[in-house]
């Protein structure tokens, strides 16, 4: 994770991921999801070639699926919307909207944080998801970069697993119950 998550999420936690919810379960908002990059949200990253053995051997344990992988060009991030949904902010109170219905954040937004700082309405595609950051003023997410495809969804993550003194179960908030 990187600071986009914070306090969800900690850079440097470690999350598992269940990829069978992409498959035998449904993404449903609230959900953390990690999900390759779309469109080129993520800078392009350096090249970093293998080059001593040890580098050589974590790449090949990675490929066969040993080791996890690294993540390099992946995203986690809070599903807002799902397909069909409208997303907007701000209404007169500072919050979020889905479907017209104001949602309460304060389970999971970074304290000091508004919603949003730019206004917007997004009608979310079908077969795709609209997602943002917990810590909303460091994220760049659907309101810059637009809906993410189901298809780029890698699983929903589930709990922080590393290091030891983060474990913690990343269920899904209720705040999205009233939409």
């Amino acid at each position: 994770p990187s600071q986009s998550m914070e306090d969800t999420l900690l850079v440097g936690d470690r999350v598992l991921v269940s990829k069978l919810s992409t498959r035998f379960g449904e993404i449903e908002r609230g959900d953390v999801v990690v999900f390759a990059d779309p469109n080129g949200w993520l800078s392009p990253l350096p090249d970093e070639t293998a080059t001593t053995l040890g580098d050589r051997l974590r790449d090949a344990l990675q490929f066969v699926g040993v080791l996890p992988d690294d993540s390099e060009g992946h995203l986690i991030k809070r599903v807002i919307g799902v397909g069909g949904d409208t997303v907007a902010c701000c209404d007169d109170h500072g919050q979020v909207t889905v479907n017209g219905t104001a949602i309460e954040e304060e389970d999971y937004l970074r304290p000091g944080d508004e919603p949003s700082a730019t206004d917007f309405e997004v009608v979310v595609p079908d077969g795709e998801l609209f997602v943002m950051g917990d810590h909303r003023s460091n994220s760049g997410d659907s309101r810059v970069n637009g809906t993410v495809p189901l298809t780029k969804v890698t699983g929903r993550a589930v709990a922080v697993v590393w290091p030891v003194s983060n474990w913690a179960r990343l269920p899904g908030p209720d705040t999205f119950d009233a939409v």
